[in-house]
């Protein structure tokens, strides 16, 4: 049978009413309450406060330095934050340490696969961590090859695979005890765009057939894209927090760029004639408004000889983040108004 949006949607929500009732709660799967965190005397974490539900895909957004790894590490349990709270279904997270650690399962940037042995070898290693062994640990290991597809890999020594493949086998290790919640840095680093779609599919699979939910650290804005909710995160602090669609219409009908000579001049006079507030980014212009269609025409018969070219498009969540800090998300510069 094929599965519709509509159809995952059910399933998920009856999984998840379904692990509530059992335990009689209706408590967020991860909630970070007011976490800060300091490295010597800079502020890498300001306050940040959030939920994630169960059955949900949650990314953390954000350009380098903005505080998403350090979150993703604190949430790993490598360390305590300064201040704040953080609680998996209820519970204090630095306060019941080793059961919050089986309910989590972590997939690392860096690899941490053994090259030299086989897949089967590696999940086996990683078994015996969390209390795995004889029938109940092989058990195991054929099952989360078998919903990964990589039991035609098993013995296959991993730094034979690709990366797509490695990636998979990390992923592998980290459902292998069977967590509630799957938290991953930055997980499509190193792969190509076509691996990069099959991690995605995975993990949209596992939320769906498992009742996982699943939180993300990204710099990449089409990997945000396919979460249910996304924090934007700049310089430790939380500017934005929402789906993708709604955070998107928050920044206005339309986005226009135009390049011409004289950007700074340019943007002075579009804001006397037209009430606009244009954003100047590596040499172009950006103007939220609506209408930008109607707009086009308007700005090209005002300053037909001063325009090179000019285009319009549906604001992203690029411009989410530019509309909220001021700067380019790439680069992280102040945007000259």
């Amino acid at each position: 049978m094929i599965l519709t949006r509509t159809h995952e949607s059910q399933i998920v929500s009856s999984l998840t009413a379904q692990r509530a009732a059992s335990r009689g709660s209706t408590v967020p799967l991860l909630e970070v309450k007011n976490v800060r965190h300091f490295y010597k005397k800079r502020e890498a974490l300001k306050g940040l406060s959030f939920t994630v539900s169960e059955g949900e895909i949650f990314g953390l957004l954000g350009p380098n330095g903005s505080g998403k790894t350090t979150l993703f590490r604190i949430l790993a349990t490598l360390f305590p934050p300064f201040s704040g709270e953080i609680q998996v279904l209820g519970k204090a997270l630095w306060e019941n340490l080793f059961e919050m650690r089986r309910r989590m399962g972590v997939v690392f940037q860096s690899p941490s696969l053994d090259g030299k042995l086989t897949v089967f070898e590696n999940l086996c290693h990683q078994g015996r961590l969390y209390g795995l062994y004889g029938k109940k640990l092989k058990e195991r290991c054929e099952e989360v090859l078998t919903r990964l597809t990589l039991k035609e890999r098993s013995q296959e020594l991993v730094e034979k695979l690709s990366g797509g493949l490695k990636r998979r086998v990390e992923l592998a290790k980290a459902l292998l005890h069977r967590p509630e919640i799957l938290i991953l840095d930055e997980p499509s680093t190193g792969l190509d765009p076509a691996a990069r779609l099959e991690l995605w599919k995975y993990l949209e699979e596992l939320r769906v057939q498992a009742s996982l939910s699943v939180l993300v650290t990204t710099h990449l804005m089409e990997e945000a894209e396919h979460c249910h909710r996304v924090a934007i995160l700049n310089e430790g602090a939380l500017v934005s927090l929402g789906r993708p669609e709604d955070l998107k219409h928050e920044v206005g009908g339309d986005v226009v760029i135009l390049k011409t000579g004289r950007p700074e001049e340019m943007a002075r006079k579009i804001k006397e004639k037209f009430s606009l507030e244009p954003v100047i980014l590596e040499g172009l212009l950006h103007m939220e408004c609506s209408g930008g269609a109607s707009l086009i025409p308007q700005l090209s018969t005002a300053f037909q000889d001063q325009i090179e070219w000019i285009t319009v498009r549906k604001p992203s969540l690029e411009d989410v983040f530019l509309h909220k800090t001021g700067y380019a998300f790439r680069a992280g510069e102040e945007a000259l108004r």
